[in-house]
């Protein structure tokens, strides 16, 4: 049976604000940014999908943040986003979808 410590922390903003402060702390002045125009297009939508949004967004890069493997693939995969031979950039772009895809896999449960 699995805990939460295995699947991240609970996706509740107070939670992910906790985590994230851990894992990547500064980057909170950014969360929360986003978070304030979510909460400002659940309104004016009368939505809860951007919040739904931000919340799965976040709980991601903490996942990606909070496992070095991951994190370092999503590391290297950035810096050659843009690199000179297309070849490597086009891998790039293909290893950056898979550790967002994984790490999307993760929290979703």
């Amino acid at each position: 049976m699995s805990t939460q410590a295995d699947h991240g922390p609970e996706q509740t903003p107070d939670a992910l604000r906790t985590a994230l402060a851990v894992v990547d702390p500064g980057r909170l002045d950014e969360m929360q940014a986003t978070k304030d125009n979510a909460f400002t297009k659940a309104v004016e939508w009368q939505s809860l999908s951007p919040v739904r949004s931000w919340v799965l967004t976040w709980a991601r890069d903490i996942e990606i943040a909070r496992r070095p493997a991951l994190s370092s693939r999503f590391a290297q995969a950035q810096s050659r986003l843009e690199h000179e031979n297309p070849a490597i950039a086009e891998e790039a772009l293909r290893e950056l979808s898979a550790v967002l895809d994984e790490a999307m896999r993760a929290v979703r449960g």
